[in-house]
């Protein structure tokens, strides 16, 4: 039986061009991966966007399909082309030009968590690289083209959210002393993957919530930013980064007593980013 990639929860009847997604949030870490970890079931969970998809689980209700992986970041990393295999983790894979991202060691098979902790002791063969990529990358990623090309052919356009969070020390680093510094980060490679119009509306529907927010610093997207934002046709992709303090206990991997109020107050934001998506939005250069 092939792993299940991902699941797709569908609003009854599809009324936005939003698509939701959420590809760092899964949790099914199977005793075969974890035997192969030298880390414990919470160190592993350390680079894991915890609890995102329940985050925005409302989309369906406002008409937008909520996109969410089941496989931990930790396995495997659909924020990365499937060509950034890291030859530190994995046999037979030779080693080609500088990528930064996989000299970090977290290419689409990470070799880190979080603070640069070790996953394995030693290699992964390529066939085993190859066997993940082959179940629950390609899976995923079809499944998102897929919901991206019924928005476009249904209302003219598509708008994905790339549902992320981010360690609290990444932004508390960020800004100076006294600064406010941002609790949501849109990432729209600085203006390369969507429209500025989309993005505009996406941050006022997080600010109308009360929530401070940045653009493209320290996060402006990646692989799945780079390869879905089309803004010229009529696709735009933004990724969001919430500061994980806002909703839960980092050391613990818990949701804080904050949870609720923030889930509660996320619904009103996925309400108005998806009634984006039944509007007729002009490109830039009109």
């Amino acid at each position: 039986m092939p792993d299940t990639a991902f699941s797709v929860i569908s609003p009854q009847k599809l009324a936005s061009a939003v698509v939701f997604a959420s590809p760092h949030s899964g949790t099914d870490y199977t005793d075969s991966f974890l035997a192969l970890s030298i880390l414990g079931r919470k160190e592993i969970r350390s680079s894991e966007d915890a609890f995102v998809d329940q985050l925005f689980q409302a989309a369906p209700e406002f008409g937008a399909p909520l996109l969410k992986a089941l496989k931990p970041r930790a396995f495997l990393d659909l924020n990365r082309s499937p060509d950034e295999l890291d030859p530190a983790v994995i046999e037979g894979v030779q080693k080609r030009g500088q990528n930064p991202r996989v000299a970090s060691g977290l290419g689409v098979i990470p070799r880190v968590v979080a603070n640069g902790r070790a996953i394995y002791r030693g290699k992964l063969s390529l066939a085993e690289a190859e066997r993940r990529i082959g179940t629950c990358w390609h899976p995923y990623h079809q499944a998102l083209k897929g919901l991206l090309d019924q928005a476009h052919a249904q209302f003219g356009q598509a708008i994905l959210v790339d549902c992320h969070s981010m360690p609290h020390e990444a932004v508390d680093a960020m800004a100076p002393r006294g600064a406010g510094k941002p609790e949501i980060v849109l990432g729209d490679r600085f203006g390369a993957a969507a429209d500025g119009g989309v993005v505009d509306r996406i941050e006022a529907a997080f600010a109308a919530a009360g929530l401070r927010v940045a653009r493209n610093t320290p996060f402006a997207g990646a692989y799945i930013a780079q390869t879905y934002g089309r803004p010229s046709r009529r696709q735009h992709a933004v990724q969001i980064e919430i500061d994980r303090a806002l909703y839960m206990d980092e050391a613990n991997i818990r949701p804080n007593a904050n949870f609720d109020a923030l889930q509660k107050l996320l619904r009103q934001v996925v309400a108005e980013i998806a009634a984006i998506g039944r509007e007729e939005l002009p490109l830039a250069a009109e």
